[in-house]
């Protein structure tokens, strides 16, 4: 003798045919799936504690920083070196995280009009940073960068940095009170190119 009965659990048909609930579900699954792969990042070690050599930048070097995000020079080139043989031969060791633990935020990303930058530091001398930032064309005469002309002349606003590092402070960069005191000076007199130099020379050195 068959069962007729109509079943009135918690069915596939009724997830199926129900779609605010297909889609509360769907979030909800998303959601706890995405808190299983994040949550344990933020326990360990290797994604929350700088590694050996890693050091928070100096003023001149988190002013040209800001100089290299505000002119949006992580829209052609990454910092961000994958684990793969190829891109070590060519750009050095891969990232690990632990070297951006005081980045906020990090310019990790996929795109690359030109070269990763992670590892440029020490690579070129100063001047051929100069000279490739107020005209790319005279060090790399296939280069399709802009140029930065206007870098040389414009001073750093040395006024804003101690705030700056204030706010990073609050965040887990573990800048003193002198460091903070001094930053102002630190930076007077210095041009914006003199800035994203420095901040250039300080990628990448603490792995070879």
């Amino acid at each position: 003798m068959s069962d007729n009965s109509t079943s009135t659990g918690f069915s596939h048909e009724k997830i199926e045919t129900n779609n605010f609930l297909m889609i509360v579900l769907i979030l909800l699954v998303i959601a706890v799936g995405g808190l299983v792969e994040i949550v344990p990042l933020f326990f360990q070690k290797t994604t929350t504690q700088a590694i050996e050599g890693v050091k928070p930048l100096t003023s001149l070097q988190l002013a040209g920083r800001d100089i290299y995000t505000r002119e949006g020079c992580y829209n052609c080139h990454s910092q961000m070196i994958r684990p793969f043989r190829a891109e070590t031969l060519r750009y050095g060791h891969y990232s690990v995280a632990g070297e951006f633990v005081y980045d906020h935020p990090f310019q990790w990303g996929s795109k690359r009009t030109g070269p990763d930058l992670h590892r440029v530091g020490g690579k070129y001398s100063d001047e051929w940073h100069r000279i490739h930032l107020n005209n790319p064309r005279d060090v790399v005469p296939e280069s399709n960068m802009p140029a930065y002309s206007w870098l040389e002349k414009t001073p750093v606003d040395a006024a804003a940095m101690p705030a700056h590092m204030k706010a990073l402070r609050m965040v887990g960069v573990p800048y003193t009170d002198a460091q903070i005191a001094a930053a102002e000076a630190d930076v007077k007199g210095k041009t914006e190119i003199d800035a994203l130099i420095a901040y250039l020379q300080s990628l990448g050195l603490a792995l070879k």
